[in-house]
């Protein structure tokens, strides 16, 4: 298989599900307003921009049913997919000739190489473009362990960019072992790689822990990897772009403001630098821009992954999770809604640490029953509102630790809340379910909707979508 974007890519434009703008698009805000407007709607294709010869692609993973369609699942499967491939490891292989290398341009032919590629400014305050859309593969210097993950590139001018790392990322962690060695890490920014490569770039793993070998559970097959040109680093094969540079540990530079995933600006001091030795694209290569801050497909791809490996720590705290949402509200990272089965005196508690222990950004969590459906904000406030009592079922934990992208921490604190909206037999004579037709018919009405309007788009009210989710 095509281990790119561009065979999903291409099904999607088949389905007419992708709005191609012929252009000229600029890439200063107009390209990013126009994505935004767009946000849970069609994937976005951009033939022309004011800045460079290479098309431009985004929007291709901004919903569960698409990602779901990119892994081969139903959307309902989605959470427990990811979650399985935390689990599951085979090695990439390796290839000698890759499309991602059909085309090598080197630094020392080129003044400023990013200045080919179509960077976009997406917001007011921003302190420069960006490249977000960059799968960076590095490997550990001593053990040779590989790490992909993500990371925000800001083009400087003369081959130079800055990195954005976070302080207890596994990336920073293999740059300062590589400084104690007195070198930089060398690195390889991929863009255009297959859905399930990006995603698997997303999960929490171990550090040591290759991204890439879980990433073949959910594509399927194993990863196909090529040496890099000028870098001593593997590439995914069928990537549409590679970047292969060196990072300087040792060269701090400031950022300024940029957008994070809450929606708002932060100034988080100094970056690193990143020194472009090539880039190697497909014949026809496109380029990939994923909208930053708020928007839907940067949301999801922390929040699915993210997801997963909470999945994992609550049934290891043994909590029976049925499904679980980390919320676009959360900007995809600090609040989650689980459904929970079977829940035991007490181990509401059990369940919110589990989750504040795997993972530091989360901040406030929802317990809920299974017949709630996690990924319905009106639904789950429905339970906070009719199930739960606010002086029982809440638990306030002051002065705990979080990661420095939270926007209301202090010194690395946080008080975090978790709320038990799950029901208790006890409370209520007449007991809990909601006042809705039986599942049969609500899913014999969806069929019956579907033959004879095709057009109509479900809208489930209420309570309702959990019974066609289950039929």
């Amino acid at each position: 298989m095509d281990q790119s974007c561009r065979s999903f890519l291409d099904d999607l434009a088949r389905d007419g599900e992708v709005l191609d703008l012929v252009g000229p698009v600029a890439l200063d805000y107009e390209l990013a307003a126009m994505i935004g407007l767009v946000d849970a709607g069609p994937a976005v294709r951009v033939a022309r921009t004011d800045g460079s010869e290479f098309p431009v692609f985004a929007n291709v993973l901004n919903s569960r049913t698409r990602i779901a369609r990119a892994l081969g699942c139903l959307t309902r499967e989605l959470s427990a997919r990811i979650a399985r491939a935390t689990t599951v490891r085979t090695p990439p292989v390796v290839v000698s000739h890759a499309p991602v290398q059909h085309t090598v341009l080197r630094a020392e032919d080129h003044e400023d190489l990013l200045a080919l590629l179509p960077i976009p400014r997406f917001f007011e305050r921003d302190s420069g473009r960006y490249l977000t859309a960059g799968l960076i593969v590095a490997h550990e210097p001593s053990t040779g362990h590989r790490n992909a993950s993500y990371a925000r590139i800001k083009p400087l001018g003369d081959n130079r960019a800055f990195i954005g790392i976070a302080p207890n990322h596994h990336l920073m962690a293999l740059a300062q072992e590589a400084a104690r060695q007195g070198r930089p890490l060398d690195v390889a920014i991929t863009l255009g790689a297959h859905p399930a490569i990006q995603l698997a770039s997303c999960l929490y793993l171990g550090l040591g822990d290759d991204e890439l070998d879980h990433a073949a559970d959910l594509l399927g097959e194993p990863v196909r990897v090529v040496p890099g040109i000028t870098v001593d680093v593997h590439v995914p094969a069928d990537a549409e772009f590679a970047i292969e540079a060196r990072l300087h540990p040792d060269r701090p530079i400031e950022e300024g403001w940029v957008s994070e995933y809450h929606g708002m600006y932060e100034d988080y001091g100094a970056g690193l630098e990143v020194e472009i030795t090539a880039i190697t694209h497909r014949r026809d290569a496109r380029f990939q821009v994923i909208l930053p801050g708020l928007f839907s497909e940067h949301a999801l791809l922390g929040a699915l992954p993210i997801g997963a490996g909470l999945v994992t720590a609550l049934r290891a705290a043994r909590i029976d999770v049925a499904d679980l949402a980390v919320t676009r509200a959360g900007g995809g990272r600090v609040d989650v809604v689980a459904a929970v089965r079977h829940l035991k005196p007490g181990a509401a508690k059990r369940a919110f640490f589990a989750c504040w222990s795997a993972v530091s950004m989360i901040k406030q969590i929802t317990l809920v029953d299974d017949d709630i459906d996690v990924w319905d904000d009106e639904h789950v406030h429905w339970a906070r509102t009719a199930r739960m009592r606010w002086d029982e079922d809440v638990l306030i934990v002051p002065d705990v630790i979080t990661d420095r992208n939270e926007p209301m921490n202090v010194g690395g604190l946080v008080t975090k809340i978790g709320m038990d909206a799950t029901c208790r037999p006890d409370r209520r004579r007449t007991g809990w379910h909601l006042a809705l037709p039986p599942a049969d018919a609500v899913r014999a009405a969806a069929r019956r909707l579907s033959a004879e309007h095709p057009g109509v788009v479900l809208d489930p009210g209420i309570g309702l979508a959990p019974l066609l989710e289950r039929s």
